[in-house]
């Protein structure tokens, strides 16, 4: 049993835009599941090189209506600074207080890290860049790799680019997800002792789809455990017994990092209500 008033305050919840007037409608419906939780904010993702930036802004401006707080995602990958000064103004005219600040995906074609002098490359920049641009406005998340970003060159690297990224003013970090809880604390133990003090908040990935989980997996560096992947593999098709398994196994990861002391946990969605709901309702029992 674990006491969810104490992450409460920091329990947020991802979206991604929707691409179709039927997402549109879907997303609508979920997040008004969703807000029964009370999470401390939505936010909300884009593609690479900031291909559906309209729809974050969309999206999050309508989160905003519905009065919750919302966090878009933003990427510097192919922007200029002129553009990343609109982008900036447009969301503090519509009293948007937090971002989370992100190098962004490389879109195919992309040319070689510093390869445009006018184009940032980054995420460490442009934290800077909005520290500059618009001083304490807005709370800045930026993102942590407990198990090492797939193209960093070693943890160390990978660490010490995470130091730099707080060094340049952000606020406070979510993690990519993982279910390996030590490969968490030993990253926070190597963060504080490097001089981090700002919260890292854990991503939690909720388990409903065996493919789907691997291919994400695979994409962005994150471990499956052997034991994990061999459980889920053996039930097929089973689609209830994977879900089950999932939220057992997610649920169970969750309380000992809540216990462990985590500041906060973030929601990967995928744009669905009950994974999350169903892990939520049973950390509050």
């Amino acid at each position: 049993m674990t006491n969810s008033s104490s992450v409460q305050s920091n329990f947020s919840i991802e979206f991604f835009p929707p691409r179709t007037a039927e997402g549109v409608e879907k997303l609508r419906a979920v997040r008004t599941q969703l807000a029964v939780l009370k999470p401390a904010y939505f936010s909300v993702t884009f593609g690479a090189g900031g291909s559906t930036q309209a729809g974050t802004r969309d999206t999050v401006l309508e989160i905003r209506k519905e009065g919750h707080d919302a966090a878009p995602h933003l990427s510097c990958i192919g922007r200029s600074p002129e553009e990343l000064r609109a982008i900036l103004a447009e969301y503090k005219a519509h009293g948007i207080r937090r971002l989370v600040a992100l190098r962004g995906d490389l879109p195919s074609g992309y040319g070689a890290v510093g390869s445009n002098g006018h184009e940032f490359h980054y995420a460490s920049e442009l934290i800077e860049f909005i520290r500059a641009e618009t001083g304490d406005w807005f709370h800045i998340e930026t993102a942590a790799y407990p198990e090492m970003h797939p193209q960093a060159k070693s943890p160390q690297d990978d660490l010490q680019n995470f130091v730099r990224k707080v060094k340049a003013g952000a606020d406070s970090a979510i993690t990519q997800y993982f279910y390996n809880a030590d490969a968490y604390f030993r990253f926070v133990d190597d963060a504080r002792a490097a001089g981090v003090e700002v919260p890292i908040v854990a991503g939690i990935m909720p388990i409903t789809n065996y493919t789907q989980l691997t291919r994400f997996s695979d994409m962005c560096g994150a471990e499956i455990p052997r034991w994990i992947r061999l459980k889920l593999a053996s039930y097929g098709d089973d689609t209830e017994s994977i879900r089950a398994f999932g939220l057992d196994v997610v649920t169970r990861m969750c309380e000992r990092l809540l216990a462990g002391g985590v500041p906060g946990l973030h929601f990967y969605t995928l744009n669905q209500a009950g994974p999350t709901t169903a892990i939520w309702q049973q950390l509050a029992r």
